[in-house]
């Protein structure tokens, strides 16, 4: 990439503060041994990891568990080619019915469940970068 290419990095901080300002980002993981990509809306809790509720028996929740996945989200403005992404890489566990206040904290899904669980990625490695316009 050149150094004068329209993208600039930003910091772990700057990444947060906009990821805390959309409802939908994309998680991306391993499912039998191929890239998959699914969209969900998420919140971040207290200490910067993402937060995404699922049913307990969705094929995301067998996937993840335990594993290391990417959350993407994005914001972009078609017109004047301006915006920005950010990745969180890190580790996707389960929170059960005994971890109770982040299950209360946690974002209501968009798909009706009954037996729904919340998805924690921790914020291990935040990056992002702002594409500034042509």
């Amino acid at each position: 990439m050149l150094q004068n290419d329209g993208f600039r990095p930003l910091d772990r901080g700057t990444c947060l503060r906009l990821l805390a300002g959309v409802p939908v980002g994309r998680v991306v993981y391993t499912r039998q041994a191929l890239p998959a990509v699914l969209p969900v809306n998420f919140c971040l809790d207290a200490d910067s990891s993402v937060l995404l509720r699922t049913s307990a028996g969705s094929d995301l929740v067998g996937a993840i568990d335990g594993a290391v996945v990417a959350f993407e989200a994005d914001e972009f403005d078609a017109a004047t080619r301006s915006g920005w992404s950010v990745v969180v890489t890190g580790r996707a566990t389960l929170l059960s019915g005994t971890d109770g206040r982040e299950l209360r904290d946690g974002p209501d899904s968009w798909m009706p469940s009954r037996d729904d669980v919340l998805v924690r990625i921790d914020s291990e490695v935040v990056t992002g970068r702002e594409l500034t316009g042509a």
